[in-house]
């Protein structure tokens, strides 16, 4: 009971923090995805050196002084106790993201994590060593089945209901009961005495002992490089390409971890013969979604398709696995090198893919691969599936190569680096009146225009003269106390620089940009910025920081437009963000929120903020008019002091009301489960 207590505590513990340290630095890094996958590369790297730990210490150390050092490693670990993001290593703003990432998660779960990281190989060896005869593989089945609920408890029992500070207090205390659980197990084992094994058991040792196999290695490596980097890349596509769905990784994480649970469960799940049809079907099905475009946004076809085809491509990578499993005298080098694949894959998606590919091609080289270490597992299955296989991987390959194609087409550029893949889409000839430019990340528009004189100037998509954002302004320009010619305008998210379109020779705006190849494109392929006669300034980096760090700008409208997709930016929603923008707003000015999004409900959060920071508001729907090609329906909350402010705006402003049981968002206490639209 000990050992599985152990095993399965430090499980938990090793995926509960994930999410948990996610959250706490997410938002110095714009809420964007790829922090995520960042993380996912820590995490796979320390579980690679925590794996490299167990395969070599009790060699180098002996079975006797392995278990003490390692009590002495844990102790050490509470020194770091509790785990809260040192605020010392916020990021300025101009500081490459992921170095910083990287060095956060070090300084503050490197240690602990490390620990935990060692645990399943070395308890699976302890176990071993005590119970000669039994399967130690089990124990792996259990650490991914508290895995697995430590993953689902963050988010439905945990996040919503806890602050960040309390997790972070809460997480470390039961790391401190893990630490006493295993230390008492290891000093049990080193206090044990070597068990005296028969001649027919000295010839097992023998046979255990003897060198691996080299072919085998790689095949265990190839194998969990090949699942992990499905994992990522199917989880990229969907979040990114298909529909921005909060919590919808979490779907594919699941299903992936169930494989190692169902293939290690030691009950024969995985049947090579069963699942050689359904691979075929999956990894075909995968392709033909990559590049037909007729089901590019079915949230319900993608995310079916790709994640049982990562289910079964997973149960087959994994199952082989097992079924090429050593003897328990290796299970810490079998360990090790599954976590070299598992590493690997997460490196070639989080650092080697935004590198060498301008898309998310990563899904097409993930399921190549895949194929290709099916050829061999399709042949044992019967030697006529050979060929099938061999199709399957040129199959691939075409499907990768046309979808490369089928992403530049209509694009004048496509970029990628940490933040995404962003698109420049042009339509219609160049020089027809109705040609339009748009720029795209992933499924979200982030703006276009038209590049004709005729319509060139003209404010598009979210902020049309009758959005919120066009009311704003208008109402600012009319506002009787203002005395200044112009106005001041602040705007968090550039897009393509729509807001330039609003001001005048007398007006001064300021946009704040987290991406900066944002801005290289908006001035390339967008004229918005060109054309203002007003002064503009640009300022790079999270805007949050950066206003932190300004003295009052007084400006007359505050935008901020960042709540599109799924990774949205929380820290920029909480009642400390607006108590900070509102020091920027002047006496009589406006704080607008553009809160369209399919898949939230933001307007109550703000409600909520409103009547605690003691401010008004009225929420401006602006519906789709199907007579107005430069229009796009959206939903804005505008935020002031009085609601003299808003009298311009008339009846296009609804009052901003709370809802029974809305959440106040803090800095501390913020989830997204309680504003999605369950019933979209």
């Amino acid at each position: 009971m000990h050992f599985y207590a152990t095993v399965a505590l430090s499980a938990f513990l090793l995926f509960l923090v994930q999410p948990l340290i996610a959250k706490q630095i997410l938002p110095w890094f714009g809420g964007s995805s790829a922090v995520w996958t960042t993380c996912m590369l820590f995490f796979q790297a320390a579980l690679l050196l925590g794996y490299a730990y167990s395969d070599a210490s009790p060699r180098a150390l002996g079975p006797k002084r392995q278990p003490l050092i390692h009590i002495v490693i844990a102790l050490i670990c509470l020194a770091v106790l509790p785990i809260l993001a040192p605020a010392g290593l916020k990021p300025s703003g101009g500081e490459e993201p992921i170095s910083r990432i990287l060095l956060l998660l070090a300084v503050t779960i490197g240690l602990p994590y490390f620990l935990l990281s060692t645990t399943s190989p070395l308890i699976q060896s302890y176990f071993a060593r005590l119970h000669p005869g039994r399967d130690p593989y089990r124990l792996f089945a259990l650490s991914n089945a508290a895995s697995l609920i430590a993953l689902v408890s963050y988010p439905v029992l945990i996040e919503p209901f806890i602050g960040v500070k309390l997790q972070a207090y809460g997480w470390s205390i039961l790391f401190a009961v893990f630490v006493v659980l295993l230390s008492t197990l290891a000093w049990r084992v080193s206090r044990s005495e070597t068990v005296v094994a028969s001649a027919t058991d000295a010839e097992t040792v023998v046979v255990d002992a003897a060198p691996l196999n080299a072919l085998t290695q790689w095949r265990w490596i190839g194998l969990s490089a090949v699942g992990s980097m499905l994992l990522l890349a199917v989880s990229n596509h969907i979040t990114q390409n298909v529909a921005s769905v909060p919590l919808l990784w979490i779907l594919p994480l699941t299903l992936y971890l169930l494989t190692f649970i169902l293939t290690f469960d030691g009950t024969g799940w995985y049947k090579r013969s069963t699942y050689v049809g359904p691979f075929f079907i999956m990894v075909a099905g995968m392709c033909f979604l990559l590049v037909d475009k007729t089901y590019q946004f079915d949230l319900i076809i993608q995310t079916s398709v790709f994640c049982v085809g990562l289910f079964v491509v997973c149960m087959v990578c994994h199952g082989e696995l097992v079924l090429a499993k050593p003897a328990p005298s290796q299970l810490t080098r079998f360990y090790l090198l599954v976590s070299v694949g598992g590493a690997l894959g997460a490196l070639l998606v989080s650092v080697a893919a935004p590198l060498l590919f301008p898309t998310y091609l990563e899904t097409a080289v993930a399921l190549l691969l895949a194929a290709i270490l099916f050829i061999p597992i399709a042949t044992a299955a019967h030697p006529f599936l050979q060929w099938m296989a061999v199709a399957l991987a040129i199959g691939v390959v075409g499907t990768g190569t046309y979808y490369v194609k089928l992403e530049h087409d209509n694009s004048l550029e496509v970029s990628r680096n940490f933040y995404g893949v962003m698109k420049i889409k042009a339509y219609d000839e160049p020089a027809s009146e109705n040609r339009l430019v748009r720029m795209v990340h992933g499924a979200i528009l982030h703006g276009e225009q038209y590049v004709h004189d005729k319509w060139r100037k003209e404010p598009t998509t979210y902020y049309t003269p009758s959005s919120g954002f066009g009311r704003a302004v208008n109402a600012q320009r009319g506002y009787a106390p203002r005395t200044a010619p112009g106005i001041r305008i602040g705007m968090i998210g550039l897009g393509v620089g729509t807001v330039a379109a609003y001001c005048r020779d007398v007006d001064s705006c300021r946009i704040y940009e987290i991406n900066a190849e944002v801005e290289r494109l908006a001035r390339k392929h967008f004229t918005y910025l060109a054309d203002s006669p007003a002064k503009i300034d640009m300022i790079i980096g999270d805007a949050r920081l950066s206003l932190e760090r300004e003295a009052a700008n007084q400006y007359n409208v505050l935008a901020v437009d960042a709540f599109s997709g799924d990774s949205i930016p929380m820290h920029l929603i909480t009642d400390e963000a607006v108590r900070a923008f509102m020091t920027h707003v002047s006496s009589g000015g406006i704080l607008a929120y553009h809160v369209s999004n399919r898949f939230l409900k933001l307007p109550p959060v703000l409600a909520e903020i409103a009547a605690k920071e003691n401010l008004v508001g009225v929420v401006v729907e602006d519906p789709s008019q199907k007579d107005n090609v430069l229009h796009s329906s959206s939903t804005w909350v505008l935020l002031a002091r009085n609601t003299d402010v808003f009298k311009a705006i008339g009846e296009a402003g609804v009052a901003l009301e709370r809802s029974p049981g809305a959440p106040l968002w803090t800095d501390d206490f913020n989830n997204l489960m309680s504003v999605v639209k369950w019933q979209h």
